[in-house]
């Protein structure tokens, strides 16, 4: 089993709720199991357009490859509608696998750890929310970039927590 770091986002349709929607389908894959999910950070679009994107993190075990688990990524996100008529177009979806275990990968179509986690405040809050000392492999610690992001805006979004039911859906634990 591999521990890895998915980054989503979204900023077309109900992103909020697409981003929920996208965790309860991970959680339903029998190779994976969801550990945790950062809060919800609303940030302005970067190298982009649109209007401003809603991103979290999650932490998951799995026991797929990187390439299997990069497809079920894009299955999901062609699910919830996504299309790519340009680079860093507004989406419905975004998943990126951030880091998967601890392998470097290099290949034309999958990078990992994701080459640009360490330039996005969108990526670094919530990873380090969820694994204050997390190591990124080849690279350091993730809180060490922090300050290097913090020109760029990102909020947390006051939401309901939720618990995922792997069975059914989201369901509402307590709001804040």
């Amino acid at each position: 089993m591999t521990i890895a770091y998915l980054g989503l986002g979204a900023n077309l349709g109900d992103a909020r709720q697409t981003l929920k929607d996208a965790v309860v389908c991970l959680a339903q894959q029998h190779t994976i199991t969801v550990l945790a999910k950062s809060s919800l950070y609303r940030t302005a679009p970067i190298d982009s357009s649109g209007d401003d994107y809603f991103n979290c993190v999650v932490k998951l075990e799995t026991s797929m490859p990187a390439r299997s688990l990069l497809r079920l990524c894009h299955m999901i996100e062609e699910q919830f509608g996504r299309e790519r008529p340009y680079r860093n177009a507004p989406r419905t979806l975004d998943l990126d696998i951030l880091i998967y275990g601890s392998f470097c990968i290099d290949e034309m179509d999958l990078v990992v750890p994701h080459p640009r986690m360490t330039e996005r405040a969108f990526v670094l809050v919530p990873l380090v929310e969820l694994e204050p000392e997390l190591i990124i492999p080849h690279r350091g610690r993730a809180d060490a970039y922090v300050a290097g992001v913090a020109d760029q805006r990102i909020e947390k979004v006051a939401t309901c927590q939720c618990k995922v039911d792997v069975n059914t859906s989201l369901t509402k634990t307590n709001c804040r």
